[in-house]
């Protein structure tokens, strides 16, 4: 991908799957997304159980899941402002947890580096309001704001020209309240 002109790497393993990514990151010198992501914990293949909870608190587990993948990217040579984070809604949590997640966003901030979410049409959304994955652009622009009124700096989304419109706004209110 990065020869035909990717200008990062998306790890939704967090570098547990194939901890070269850190090496190939290092050597090319480009910004590398670890995602803490669990759904391997049903198999491989993904076939987690949505409605199976296997965190005791899901935010302290995401943040040692990370911290871990940090660790591993520097001690493969990824320089520390190449790394960026991902909580990784939608992956291997319920949709109670990824719900939680949101709500605590801000407490990933301690590990010092830009947090990401991809809360775009994802299950949770359609399981907490009952709606199919097409109607789900107002609910995503709602999970949207809260992640940056949390502490979200990227946000992954389909619907780009609404999702920016949304996202200039929290951070013109957010962020201008903030002194940035």
């Amino acid at each position: 991908a990065l020869a035909a002109g990717a200008s990062l790497i998306n790890d939704q393993w967090g570098l547990k799957h194939d901890p070269r990514l850190a090496e190939l990151a290092a050597e090319r010198g480009v910004p590398i997304i670890l995602m803490s992501n669990q759904r391997d914990r049903g198999g491989y293949d993904g076939s987690i159980k949505r409605d199976t909870a296997y965190y005791t608190d899901v935010v302290a587990e995401v943040i040692s899941s990370l911290r871990k993948s940090l660790k591993l990217a520097l001690e493969r040579g990824v320089p520390w402002e190449n790394l960026i984070l991902d909580p990784g809604i939608g992956f291997g949590k319920t949709w109670q947890q990824d719900l939680e997640l949101i709500r605590r966003l801000e407490e990933l901030k301690e590990l010092g580096r830009p947090i990401l979410v991809g809360p775009s049409r994802k299950s949770f959304i359609g399981l907490a309001l009952g709606l199919p994955v097409e109607e789900r652009l107002e609910a995503t622009a709602a999970a949207v704001a809260i992640a940056i009124v949390k502490g979200a700096d990227i946000v992954r989304v389909h619907d780009v020209q609404a999702m920016v419109r949304v996202c200039r706004l929290s951070d013109a209110v957010i962020r201008s309240a903030q002194g940035v």
